[in-house]
């Protein structure tokens, strides 16, 4: 089963995309968001499942390069 992650802007505490991995992502991680920006994982912080829920929420934060 794979994880559906969050993808967080530290910038502006705003959600960027929703991201599915093989398997629980290294805080070091680099990868590649929809729009082809190379960004490495700052932080990665599992939530507690909702109650009666299996999934659990999965935020990873990273900074967005200024253009």
């Amino acid at each position: 089963m794979g994880i559906v992650a969050t993808i967080m802007n530290t910038a502006t505490g705003q959600p960027i995309q929703k991201m599915s991995f093989g398997r629980m992502p290294k805080p070091w991680t680099s990868f590649n968001l929809t729009s082809g920006e190379l960004v490495a994982a700052e932080r990665i912080e599992v939530g507690k499942p909702a109650p009666g829920k299996v999934v659990t929420p999965v935020s990873i934060w990273v900074t967005l390069k200024q253009k």
